[in-house]
């Protein structure tokens, strides 16, 4: 009888784990077991990250608006009450970026809050 080699479906995928494991530390870049348990460790936490992120990036908006905001003798509060009692749509992304860019264009939106 000839000979039957196997296993090229499971080598692929071995093959497959390993180059997405790649750029990793010590055996978590080259043995099979270790790096398939770090992908999905790692796939864990860019899911959780992701999420996170909004939150952490919205934090930064928050306190970028208070230090800016403070030069005009407001607090924060006070321009998010300002902001929707003259229902002004701006969000907080735009306006710290605003803030830190352009700081005459932020100083004059916070003058017609202010009326």
């Amino acid at each position: 009888m000839s000979r039957v080699k196997r296993g090229t479906i499971a080598s692929k995928r071995r093959k497959k784990v390993i180059k997405a494991a790649k750029g990793y530390k010590w055996r978590r870049k080259s043995h099979y077991r270790a790096a398939k348990e770090a992908l999905l460790k790692a796939g864990k936490y860019a899911y959780r990250d992701r999420r996170t992120k909004k939150r952490v990036m919205r934090r930064l908006w928050i306190k970028r608006l208070n230090n800016a905001v403070r030069q005009f003798d407001i607090r924060y509060s006070e321009l998010i009450k300002l902001q929707k009692e003259k229902k002004n749509e701006i969000d907080r992304k735009i306006l710290s970026q605003l803030a830190i860019e352009n700081p005459q264009i932020f100083a004059k939106i916070i003058e017609e809050l202010k009326k």
